[in-house]
């Protein structure tokens, strides 16, 4: 018999990885300029891309 396996990578994994990437975006826009600013505007717009993609995905 195999050993159960944990569901809660495969439930919350991306969620997490999501939340992660907006509290870097944002931690960078408040720390700074220059490199910073590039930073918080990736870690601010994937997941908002992300949000978008699955939205216009689930009307269509």
């Amino acid at each position: 018999m195999k050993p159960r396996q944990s569901s809660f990578w495969k439930v919350f994994g991306i969620p997490l990885g999501i939340g992660l990437l907006s509290a870097a975006g944002l931690f960078a826009a408040l720390l700074g300029d220059g490199w910073w600013d590039s930073l918080s505007w990736v870690g601010l717009g994937v997941p908002a891309v992300i949000g978008l993609w699955g939205l216009l995905r689930r009307r269509g």
